[in-house]
């Protein structure tokens, strides 16, 4: 039985951490198993925040690296560079006779660039979500692993592939959100504020590069409190974070233990975060050292990437093909 395809990309700006391992690559380690999977550097959405760039092919290496120190296996998934295969850029130009630009402009996430970033309301930014159909299209996956701030973009990737379909005959399916919901897990930031970050609240955040020193010093600074006044009191979002990041990297004795505690009303943070520091650098240490090897072998990730380019490109050039032929488009 033929697998089903699976895609999904990562943007080469910031470094990795414990949020995009917990909430996506963990994810897809378990996926290359199960399915078809392409998993692209999205390098072409990365240059709607005009990214420097001699900094782009440093950081698509990176992000690979680290995926792959990570547990993801190239002879399993396809790993490529968005911009490697121009077929994407094709279809996107063809899809976007099918978006209009009142539902661009409704889109959440545009909406809040647009407010962080009024100097740079690009038209990349506005049609974000017709090149992330693209992507998802290209390879006519039925299955796309998003986080919540992305569902609206892959609802409208199903409103393209639709509309496709009904003016010109069917050609897409109309993927599905997936995760495994047992393994869904948030990630807060160390200081309270949100979630971890690729760019903001640094300190607050551990990165899968992280030195030992930086995990303890990090952790040593978390945001905690004066201890629960009663037996059985509801932990604060804050602690609650800092036990799920325990419940991720330690024992379940350990977990026991100062859950335990927790509820006496004696717990100790300090012993707390010093366990945690300890657990926190024996997980993070071997994917570091990994990718770090990795990140030293251009020769080998290049020799990754442009076999995922031709690979992702036998697939993307017949549906491109295709889709030019129900347009008319093939003198």
């Amino acid at each position: 039985m033929e697998k089903e395809i699976v895609v999904s990309g990562i943007r080469p700006t910031g470094f990795l951490h414990l949020g995009n391992y917990f909430g996506a690559i963990r994810n897809f380690v378990r996926m290359q198993d199960e399915f078809n999977c392409y998993i692209f550097v999205a390098d072409l959405h990365s240059l709607t925040t005009h990214n420097e760039p001699h900094h782009l092919k440093e950081n698509a290496f990176r992000v690979i690296a680290e995926n792959m120190a990570s547990g993801l296996d190239p002879e399993k998934v396809i790993l490529y560079a968005q911009s490697d295969v121009p077929e994407t850029s094709e279809l996107y130009l063809l899809l976007n006779m099918l978006a209009y630009k009142g539902e661009l402009e409704k889109v959440a996430t545009f909406k809040e660039k647009a407010r962080q970033h009024p100097d740079n309301i690009n038209a990349g930014l506005l049609t974000y979500p017709v090149l992330m159909a693209a992507d998802i299209l290209l390879h006519r996956a039925v299955k796309v692993p998003v986080g919540k701030d992305q569902k609206q973009h892959l609802e409208m990737t199903r409103n393209f592939a639709n509309r496709f379909n009904n003016r010109y005959g069917q050609l897409f399916p109309e993927p599905e959100a997936f995760n495994y919901g047992d393994s869904l897990v948030k990630i807060g930031s160390l200081d309270g504020e949100g979630k971890m970050s690729k760019s903001k609240n640094e300190m607050s955040t551990i990165y899968l590069a992280d030195s030992d020193d930086m995990i303890r010093k990090k952790i040593m600074k978390a945001k905690t409190d004066a201890g629960p006044d009663k037996s059985g009191a509801e932990k604060p979002e804050y602690i609650q974070n800092l036990f799920t990041l325990m419940e991720l990297v330690s024992s379940s004795d350990t977990v026991q233990h100062f859950n335990e505690a927790y509820n006496l009303c004696n717990i100790r943070y300090g012993d707390l975060k010093k366990q945690l520091t300890e657990d926190m650098i024996h997980f993070i240490t071997p994917i570091r050292e990994k990718a770090s090897a990795l990140q030293n072998d251009s020769t080998r990730l290049q020799r990754i990437i442009n076999r995922g380019a031709e690979q992702a490109r036998e697939s993307a050039q017949k549906t491109v093909q295709s889709a030019k032929k129900m347009m008319g488009l093939n003198y």
